[in-house]
Order: structure tokens, then sequence, then C-alpha cells
């Protein structure tokens, strides 16, 4: 049930609230917070907070500038490291409008939305579970910011998990904010953890993701550490992916469409919908690994993948069909894209990846024979693989090839977004790195 002004009201004097921290992200999915005392939250209920918008990433020119903040009710919570003492601060995640009352085109959330509304004309409710990999590095000998791993444990290793403690205080805090965590875990990697929480809506799970990221850096940082969601920290180990399963759902019914009924298999709904990703596999991929660094993780070896395949149980595909257990198929069958990580733009990349099943859905396509080897083992000519982009120049051409998630982005997002990240890949194609140093100096 949606909450209430009424509602909101109440919580916000039992909970004596001081200040309500409004809260949004910039096309890139970094947090941009406007700070408000209590004072002016019937104000804000009312009638949103006015912000300069030409100072964040992607937003607006300084001749356009004006915009205002509407805070989404269902996202109130306390924010419990900056609740100590007299002071008390809660959240809402807003939603950003412009001076005319309507939807900001260059806001991810809107971008999100408008996909959603796609889906809801088809009739279907877009249900997504991320899974987020990070890394806690501690601090070096003079408190500079390094890629030290906080233990040398590996993967599900409980005596030499330095950070059981860490991912509970984590998992406690999540909680605080309706966030509903099913698992938590060392990962592979010295110093690599993974923290599931429950599958659910693509809006509320793209919340869910950006208000992850914020827990857990605030968390580690309490504890002395740094959380870090870079894509590959350290070369030669595992990098950070954030795995997305995904399904259909029906409006009407409530009936997972992914789940053929009578076989008990996968749909051809849910086949229509994995073609889809991996028709748009190379357009997007620019908004899913959105970093110069994120294709240091997209390499073989280290259980990220590399060709544009499906699979039942192989984790080396692109798009696996994870097993469901007994009596559970009807509600749990779901497809997995594994190329995301943790540093994209949550909104950006549920709407590309909803739009590209979508238009798998619409064109009706069916998906190749599945890839059940371990693809770093094989002919990828021979098996007719396509390769995922190398780098984020590649990335970007593939996605001004694509005008299936031009349009998932919009106009103002898709323009801006090429702009920001392909001076990102220039500033990276001139710098001249240790590496290189340390290689050719000495002999050229």
């Amino acid at each position: 049930m949606p909450v209430t002004k009424e509602e909101i009201l109440e919580k916000i004097a039992e909970q004596r609230v001081q200040f309500i921290n409004l809260q949004f992200t910039d096309i890139v999915g970094i947090i941009k917070n406007v700070t408000i005392p209590v004072s002016q939250i019937h104000q804000a209920l009312d009638h949103g907070v006015w912000f300069d918008g030409s100072s964040i990433e992607g937003f607006a020119r300084i001749a356009e500038s004006d915009m205002y903040l509407v805070p989404d009710l269902n996202t109130y919570a306390v924010i419990p490291w900056e609740s100590t003492g007299d002071y008390i601060t809660a959240r809402f995640i807003c939603d950003v409008f412009t001076p005319d009352d309507q939807p900001f085109a260059g806001d991810p959330r809107h971008v999100l939305k408008r996909t959603l509304a796609q889906a809801a004309e088809l009739g279907f409710i877009y249900n997504t579970g991320p899974e987020l990999e990070f890394f806690l590095f501690k601090p070096g000998p003079n408190g500079e910011l390094v890629p030290i791993p906080h233990d040398a444990a590996g993967y599900f290793d409980v005596s030499t998990d330095y950070a059981t403690h860490i991912r509970r205080q984590m998992v406690a805090s999540l909680q605080t904010f309706g966030i509903k965590v099913e698992a938590s875990h060392h990962e592979v990697a010295i110093g690599q953890h993974e923290i599931d929480f429950e599958y659910g809506d693509a809006l509320t799970m793209a919340d869910h993701t950006v208000t992850f990221r914020t827990v857990l850096k605030a968390i580690a940082q309490l504890n002395g550490l740094h959380a870090t969601f870079m894509p590959k920290p350290i070369a030669g180990i595992n990098g950070s992916g954030m795995h997305v399963h995904q399904s259909l759902s029906s409006i009407v019914t409530g009936r997972n469409e992914f789940h053929d009924h009578e076989t008990n298999n996968l749909s051809v709904l849910a086949q229509h919908f994995t073609a889809g990703l991996l028709d748009h596999a190379l357009g997007m991929t620019a908004v899913l690994a959105p970093l110069v660094n994120s294709y240091k993780r997209l390499v073989p070896g280290y259980e990220a993948p590399i060709y544009v395949s499906w699979g039942r149980t192989n984790r080396s595909a692109l798009v696996r069909i994870p097993r469901i257990s007994a009596g559970r198929s009807n509600q749990a069958t779901r497809i997995e894209l594994r190329c995301p990580d943790p540093s994209a733009n949550p909104y950006l990349a549920f709407s590309v990846m909803l739009a590209a099943g979508l238009d798998g859905i619409k064109r009706k396509l069916m998906p190749p024979p599945s890839a059940e080897e371990d693809l770093y083992h094989v002919d990828p000519i021979a098996r007719g693989l396509k390769t995922l982009p190398v780098s984020l120049g590649e990335a970007l051409e593939e996605l001004k090839r694509d005008s299936v998630i031009q349009e998932a982005l919009g106009e103002h997002i898709y323009e801006r977004y090429i702009e920001a990240k392909t001076q990102e890949w220039d500033a990276y194609r001139r710098h001249v790195s240790q590496w290189e140093l340390d290689r050719y100096l000495p002999i050229y």
C-alpha cells in the first residue's frame, strides 16, 4: 500500500527527526543530496524543493538549470549512522521535475519509470534481483586509499574471514531501510564480499541498489575500512560483478510469465526476452559496464562473460538460467545477465535490459542453441559467437549503433552519457601509465 503524507509526518514526529536528506542520482549513478531542516518538510512534500541542476553530471546547462525535487514517500527511512545524539536524519529518494511541472528527461529514475510503463502497456511487471559484489580495503601505512584487502579469505570461508561482524552491521543497517537481505558471504577473491537482497519490482530494486552502495560505504568507514564497487581494483584476481536476475510477471494475475506451466520449463516469452538481451548485448554494454576499468573485469578466466551466449548451467555464459529448487519453479523461474558490474547506474541499467528484452518479445526473436561448455576454452569463430566490447571506447561505438538502447535512455541522457563517457575514454587513452614506463622506458 502507498504511504500517505499524514503517515510520513506522524513517523517524523515520533522519531524526532531534525533533518531530511533529499536524494537523487546523476546520469552515472552517483548519489546527490540536498538537506533540509524538518521545519521545511511540509513545503517539500507539498511543493518540492528547488535546486540548481547545472552543476550535476549530465543534467542541464546553466540556461536551463532550475529544477525541483519531489520526495517519493515510499522511500522514507531514518539514516542510522547520521542519527546519533540529538541529531536524527531521515531520507527520501526523489524524482526530478522541471519548472513546468514535467518529469525531467535527464533523471535516471524517470528513465526507468518510462520503460516500466512500456512493459505495463504490454501487461507486464518487470522484476529484478541484483547481486552486488564489493571489496573491503584497509588504509595504507599513512592512511592513504590503496587496494590492500582486509583479509585473505576465499569463497564462503569462515576462519580467515575477518569481515563477518562488519557484514552483519551492514545487513542490520540495510534492514532499517526496508531492504530484506537473503544472505551474505565472502566471495572468491581476497577481501571480496557479497550481500544479496530480496527480488522485487525493478524500481524498488534500483532504489535499493543505490541505497545499498551508500550503506556499505558508510558502515565500512565506521570500521576504518573502505568499501569499493570498482569492478577490477586488483589485477590477477576476480573482479566484482552485479549479476541481475530478472523476470516478467502478469499485471492481472501476478503469475511469473517466464515459467511455462505446461512443460515446467522456460516459457516462449522468456526465450524471446533472452534473445532480445543477446541481440542488444553489445549496444547496452557501455551502460552495464560503464567504466574504463569495467573491461579489465570482462576478460577470460575470472568468471565474467566475454561471449554473447546463454546456457542453463554455464557460468561463463552471458545469460544463465539458474537452477530452481523443486516446487518453486512457478515463482522462481528467471534469467540472469552476468555482464553488469556494480558501478553501473541501476536505473539506466534496468531500463536498457528491459528495453532489450521487450524488443525480443515484440520481434519474437529466439535464442541460438545454448552453450553449456566452458566458453573460455572454445573457438568463438567456429561457434559463431560474438564477443563483448573489449574497451569502453568500443562499447560506446556499439551504443551509437543501437537505436533501441538509445531510445530506452532517451535523447537527453543518451547525448550526455556519450559526451561524459567519451571524455573519460579520451582521458584514459592519453594517460601514460606506470606499467608503460616500467615496460618501455628502460628499453626504447
